[in-house]
């Protein structure tokens, strides 16, 4: 059974439109914070394992895989038992992830960090496959495109707050230890110091969603949900055959991709002697000017979004975020960094526009197309891989090429979807 939303669905959902919006905006801020800790445990992680560059990314690639496998199923829940009971199963899921970093410590192996990362992304696929579609439906259809931008507005909030703490507790007490030159007992003791720090703030965050998990599940009766029969859930991939559905799904995989492969760099970036020679720490408390760029912008986004065509301010920021990649890979000192930096301004509205602008006309279809677009989030295991590669082959700098190659389809899809989209049947592909 499908859950739907709309003007008939009931006084129960009409009474508390601003409740269950503040629950949504509260999703938004958890998996936005909880992701962006990962450009934190990359630099960790890498000197502990004494990993290269693209081997550090496969953080990402273990984290993000979990979109791409868990999306359709975490859809297929949605339709059998709707979309709070699904946001439980998904914070419970988040939950088992973050303890998982407990064995990982203990066993010391990159391949058990790696494991907690995907279960724990299981649990955010399953609760942003929740969130996308249900803001986008707690209001009218016109408005969709800045209704989701200021939700994404909160999860740019927990992206900017959460990697600076990270930062303190992950790199700040170890942040000056080069594990190449530790003898083999002193080596042994920094791996079990290094990774506690890690497990410490992963339970802490277990404890924390716990919490929520038994507040949602308190209110589970607060929406009021129509249903329609359900359908194979194999059925959603038919929507890739509608242009505008299938060129967006692709650019979210592509926008994902290159802003996972900045914000994760951003750290071994600023750490070049090229750019600013800065220590871990200090390299790791300026990732939330990047994610804090992502949250101004949409703030200010979702009012824009009424004004301006959708995929004309989508194609101009995807253009600007081209330029200052292109202006970081050709400067050096402070130019370079706070370009690269401010990237995040660029990235701001992008993936609630390009969401709503592939979704509009999806009516009734509308957690099928979720699930779908929430599978090409796997463009943030795949994209940074290849740019971590192609740093490890010809240096951080002219990895930037990746991400830019990324922004300008983006461009070209704000272009082409710049008018409204006609509405979809239900019984149409």
């Amino acid at each position: 059974m499908t859950p739907k939303i709309g003007k008939a669905a009931g006084s129960r959902n009409a009474t508390h439109p601003l409740e269950l919006r503040v629950f949504v905006f509260a999703l938004f801020f958890i998996f936005g914070g909880i992701t962006s800790l990962n450009d934190v445990i990359i630099p960790k992680l890498k000197a502990l394992f004494t990993l290269s560059t693209a081997d550090a990314m496969l953080v990402q690639s273990a984290f993000f895989a979990a979109y791409f496998i868990v999306s359709l199923p975490a859809a297929a829940v949605v339709e059998r038992i709707g979309y709070m009971r699904t946001a439980v199963v998904g914070l419970a899921l988040m939950t088992v992830g973050c303890l998982l970093f407990v064995p990982a410590s203990g066993s010391g192996l990159f391949g058990m960090f790696l494991l907690a990362l995907f279960v724990l992304a299981a649990g955010i696929t399953t609760v942003q496959v929740v969130a996308n579609p249900l803001i986008s439906l707690l209001g009218a259809p016109a408005t969709a495109h800045s209704r989701l931008t200021f939700a994404q507005a909160f999860n740019s909030l927990g992206t900017t707050i959460f990697p600076y703490v990270g930062s303190i507790l992950i790199l700040g007490s170890l942040a000056y230890v080069d594990p190449a030159k530790l003898s083999a007992a002193a080596l042994a003791a920094y791996h079990v110091a290094a990774t506690r720090v890690v497990e410490h703030t992963y339970l802490g965050l277990a404890i924390a969603l716990l919490a929520v998990a038994a507040l949602v599940w308190m209110h589970r009766h607060r929406l009021h949900e129509e249903r329609v029969p359900a359908q194979n859930i194999l059925r959603s991939f038919t929507l890739l055959a509608r242009p505008r559905f299938g060129f967006g799904a692709l650019c979210i995989f592509l926008y994902v991709g290159a802003e996972v492969s900045i914000g994760s760099l951003i750290v071994l970036y600023l750490m070049q002697p090229s750019v600013w020679g800065a220590a871990a720490e200090e390299a790791g408390k300026h990732v939330p000017l990047y994610w804090g760029g992502a949250m101004v912008g949409r703030f200010v986004g979702a009012y824009f979004l009424r004004i301006f065509s959708p995929g004309k301010v989508l194609a101009l920021v995807a253009g600007g975020a081209m330029l200052l990649l292109l202006a970081s890979a050709n400067t050096a000192g402070i130019a370079s960094g706070w370009t690269l930096l401010a990237i995040g301004l660029c990235n701001s509205i992008m993936f609630p526009t390009i969401f709503s602008l592939a979704s509009e006309g999806l009516g009734a279809r509308a957690a099928e197309g979720s699930g779908i677009i929430c599978m090409a989030i796997v463009g943030g295991a795949v994209v940074p891989w290849v740019t971590g590669h192609t740093a490890d082959l010809i240096g951080l700098k002219a990895a930037l090429a990746v991400p830019a190659v990324c922004y300008a389809l983006i461009l070209a899809f704000g272009i082409y979807a710049r008018r409204p989209a006609a509405p979809a049947h239900a019984h149409t592909t």
